[in-house]
């Protein structure tokens, strides 16, 4: 059902969730609260990877229980509330449309155990990666291209592999603070030189 665009009917989306199978409704852009409550119902698997907004606690929980990687590529915000329930999944959890992050909600993804990968982040705060510094699965920040000195110390306490593939610079100070630890992935250009 991946042309469906508008889905408006919350007696239409209790019927889909008796369907026992997979779901695709990933041409789905918005739903009404109503609507994802309904199918938060659905047993099997659900892929909603179009939506922009999600805005419901019960259905990010019924996602969260995907036993596969949940890509939700194309939300551009998030709740705290939200990105709570987001980070009970115990797989890898895509979010690479978001592209800032609040601490509140940078806090309540650090909580997520498997793989982060937040890749349209472009700038970062320091408050946002002492907060994500806290996630001890893989790490993802690719779309940052510069980091902070102050960004730098925070990254430098992850517990897990972090990677910033994507700096083309940095200064001297923040380098020499990233490079100290070993599950921290820079760019080639960036390998010491002996």
């Amino acid at each position: 059902l991946n042309g469906l665009t508008v889905l408006n009917s919350v007696a239409l989306a209790r019927k889909l969730v008796k369907h026992e199978d997979w779901i695709f409704l990933n041409g789905l852009t918005t739903l009404t609260p109503e609507v994802a409550e309904a199918l938060a119902k659905h047993e099997g698997e659900l892929y909603l990877d179009g939506l922009t907004v999600l805005n419901s606690v019960a259905l990010a929980r019924k996602l969260a229980e995907r036993t596969v990687d949940l890509h939700l590529d194309g939300l551009t915000t998030l709740t705290p509330e939200v990105a709570e329930a987001l980070a009970k999944h115990e797989v890898g959890l895509t979010l690479s449309g978001l592209t800032t992050l609040t601490p509140e909600v940078a806090e309540a993804l650090a909580k997520h155990e498997g793989g982060l990968s937040l890749d349209g982040l472009t700038k970062i705060t320091p408050e946002v990666a002492e907060a994500l510094a806290k996630h001890e699965g893989g790490l993802s920040l690719v779309g940052l291209t510069t980091i902070t000195p102050e960004a730098a110390e925070a990254f430098a306490k992850c517990g897990g592999v972090l990677g910033l593939n994507g700096l083309t610079t940095i200064t001297p100070e923040a380098l020499k603070v990233l490079r100290a630890n070993p599950d921290i992935r820079l760019p080639s250009k960036f390998d010491e030189k002996p």
